[in-house]
């Protein structure tokens, strides 16, 4: 007995210590299903009554002032709750009227009297027809409406997963996101896919609701007949008018509040856009244009018009939409006018301020430099929400990272001169790359297993080529499904751009950057740094050698391994391509992970033998001089770019196995025909990979 009152005490002190709002809803359903069994007085079912209409009143406000559905993600359990509420006072209400209809109106409460006598003022026929229009509307249009909507959104919302987590990962592999907003978009199309599921069975309940507003109406008019005239001994005139009076009452008072939810419900799932709620979606979208305002009042005098017509009606609104046409025309006007005000102001200015040329007119050139038509500025103005200079960032960041060295910073400008929807990349004043993208589109690039053709105008990925097409906003869930990838404007830019910064990383490479980078690593290492430069080579043969990493797209991140072979070789070797290949070979390991990974295998090309045999005669003359026959050259490369082709399509990196004599000269000839294919030399193969010949270059076919 004692341990019973010991865990009854626990359990009571544990509920009272509870957050009281985690109790609110147990305790709420539990009274709302003690209302189907016990019966309740005329005031309570008032209270409750009331209670239920300001409580759809408030969902649909709130679903008024949603910006995005996942802002309201507990409608679909609110519109459970609020059915079971509905369909528990219907209960309680039957009980009411049937128990105490023949005592009077006002037997289930002073609310389903004022619905029976003062909306359809007291008269049966008025108040059936209403009650049916009511019914019609919720169930036919409405609910109907809202429960397609969300069944479709559900649809397309499960098909499009794939892609969006597609698109995260590409934004987080070309570090434009980081870990968490990653993770925090992957959980938001989460609860996208979860609440537009929720909202299609949600919608059933509505439904259900409606159609059990319809049979409990007709019941309480059987029962309150049968009622009345067996047990009350009423005529059937007068059973007729309290009962059905009161069970009509009884249809609307539930009805009215059921219609306000369903109302919320086709608000929330028809949400298109973000930023915005209803009201300021049709302030800004359906009477910002001045000329349809004003057409629409010339339509509605001309109708005012006309004989017959109520013409005060038609007259004066069409007089108050002119006023209002009017005073915005003035309003656009006025901006319009303040903004040549401003730009003639700026121009004058910009005049006045003209003095004579100076040294100080000498610019110098950036090196890393991206220009954009006018129509871009959008994307790199935080004000107007543009994400592009965070995006360049996160480029210079990653390239860190990745390649050994912070790239110069990326000097952004609008030109005039150029398209106003076209973008430039330069290097050191050079055109390296440009394109044109439209910042209110969306570009869905193919990646080659597309499942359908969607319509738009079509171009290429800037960055790779690829085949892409410009799409709107709006289609951009069937793009993900048809397997698109689906990026925007500021996207689209900044992959081109760290695309550029890749293949330029050696041209971005200048002494200012390698002496920051020698720097740099002497906070850790000094005593490396201070006998490399210039005791043992100068500063100029060390950014030579990382410059020649870099061009065969080698990373210059083992800093310490590239520093402590320059000074092994750098006492007895001057010149930059030596020290690079005694780099290249120190760096063998990392060099061949960077091209198979973990893999034990390493499958390579390889020259015939008379044909490597021939072009090591022609290369005797020294490593960066290779005087062969210009046909023969051209067949070599030929093949070699066609080998490499073979490789790739079988899902292997290209990589052509010469010794260490030909590797320098073999990479500069066949880097313009391939510049996929790796050129490794024999000492730069670790012992612990195997090597497996997948073609002989030059061999008979």
């Amino acid at each position: 007995m004692s341990s019973t009152s010991f865990n009854l005490g626990s359990l009571i002190s544990s509920i009272a210590n509870t957050n009281p709002r985690t109790l609110g809803a147990p305790i709420f359903i539990l009274a709302v299903l003690f209302m189907m069994i016990l019966p309740l007085p005329p005031l309570a079912l008032d209270l409750m009554f009331s209670f239920n209409i300001a409580l759809s009143l408030m969902v649909m406000i709130a679903a008024i002032y949603t910006v995005r559905p996942l802002d309201f993600a507990a409608f679909p359990t609110i519109l459970l709750i609020t059915t079971l509420l509905r369909l528990s006072l219907n209960v309680a209400s039957t009980r009411g009227v049937l128990l105490h209809g023949h005592e009077g109106p006002d037997a289930a409460g002073k609310v389903i009297e004022a619905f029976a006598n003062f909306l359809v003022g007291g008269n049966l026929a008025v108040g059936l027809v209403v009650f049916t229009i009511l019914m019609v509307i919720n169930f036919a249009v409405i609910t109907k409406g809202a429960g397609r909507i969300a069944e479709v959104s559900a649809r397309f919302t499960l098909d499009a997963m794939p892609g969006k987590q597609m698109a995260i990962d590409a934004d987080l592999n070309a570090g434009l996101i980081g870990e968490d907003e990653a993770r925090k978009r992957r959980q938001e199309i989460a609860q996208e896919a979860e609440f537009f599921g929720s909202m299609d069975g949600a919608s059933k309940f509505v439904r259900g609701d409606a159609m059990a507003g319809v049979l409990i109406l007709f019941i309480n008019i059987i029962g309150g007949l049968a009622v009345g005239i067996a047990q009350h001994d009423l005529s059937f005139a007068e059973a007729g008018h309290i009962y059905v009076m009161l069970a009509i009452g009884d249809g609307l008072v539930a009805q009215v509040p059921a219609l306000v939810i369903s109302i919320a419900a086709g608000l929330v799932v028809a949400r298109v856009g973000q930023g915005e709620d209803i009201g300021q979606q049709v302030a800004t979208q359906l009477l910002k244009s001045p000329q349809a305002i004003a057409i629409t009042s010339v339509i509605l005098l001309l109708m005012g018009l006309i004989p017959g017509m109520p013409n005060f009606s038609f007259i004066s609104l069409a007089a108050a939409l002119g006023y209002f046409a009017h005073h915005l025309s003035q309003k656009d006007s006025l901006v319009k006018k303040t903004d040549k005000a401003e730009l003639d102001q700026k121009v004058q200015q910009a005049t006045a301020d003209i003095q004579e040329a100076s040294w100080d007119d000498i610019m110098p050139v950036d090196t890393v430099a991206l220009e954009v038509g006018y129509r871009l500025i959008s994307l790199v103005d935080e004000k107007q929400e543009g994400d592009l200079l965070k995006r360049i960032k996160a480029i210079r960041k990653k390239f860190a990272q990745e390649v050994g060295f912070l790239p110069p910073p990326v000097h952004l400008r609008d030109n005039l001169e150029l398209r106003p929807s076209v973008y430039r990349i330069l290097l050191k004043g050079v055109c390296m790359g440009e394109g044109e993208v439209f910042p209110n589109q969306l570009m869905a690039i193919n990646p080659g297993k597309v499942t359908m053709t969607l319509p738009g105008s079509s171009t290429k990925d800037p960055a790779f080529g690829l085949p892409a097409i410009w799409i709107d906003p709006e289609k951009k869930d069937q793009a993900n499904s048809a397997g698109y990838t689906v990026v925007d404007a500021s996207t689209v830019v900044a992959t081109h751009m760290s695309h550029i910064l890749q293949l330029s990383a050696s041209k971005l490479l200048g002494r200012t950057e390698t002496q920051l980078l020698l720097d740099h690593f002497a906070k850790t290492t000094p005593k490396i740094i201070e006998d490399l430069v210039p005791k043992t080579v100068e500063l100029s043969v060390v950014q030579k050698v990382l410059q020649n990493l870099l061009d065969e797209s080698v990373h210059i991140r083992d800093l310490r391994t590239i520093f402590e072979t320059l000074l092994d070789y750098g006492q007895h070797h001057k010149n930059p391509n030596d020290l690079t290949a005694a780099v290249r070979i120190a760096l063998g390991q990392s060099i061949v992970q960077s091209l198979i990974g973990m893999s034990d295998e390493l499958s390579v090309l390889v020259l015939e033998p008379r044909l490597e045999q021939m072009i090591s005669q022609a290369a005797s003359g020294g490593s960066e001089a290779m005087a062969i026959d210009p046909n023969l050259a051209e067949n070599l490369a030929r093949q070699s770019a066609e080998a490499a082709v073979r490789q790739e399509q079988i899902g292997h990196q290209p990589v052509l196995l010469v010794p260490d004599n030909l590797r320098l000269p073999m990479a500069r000839l066949l880097k313009r025909a391939s510049p996929n294919l790796r050129v490794l030399s024999h000492s730069e193969i670790p012992e612990s990979r195997s090597i497996r010949v997948a073609q002989i270059i030059g061999a008979n076919k």
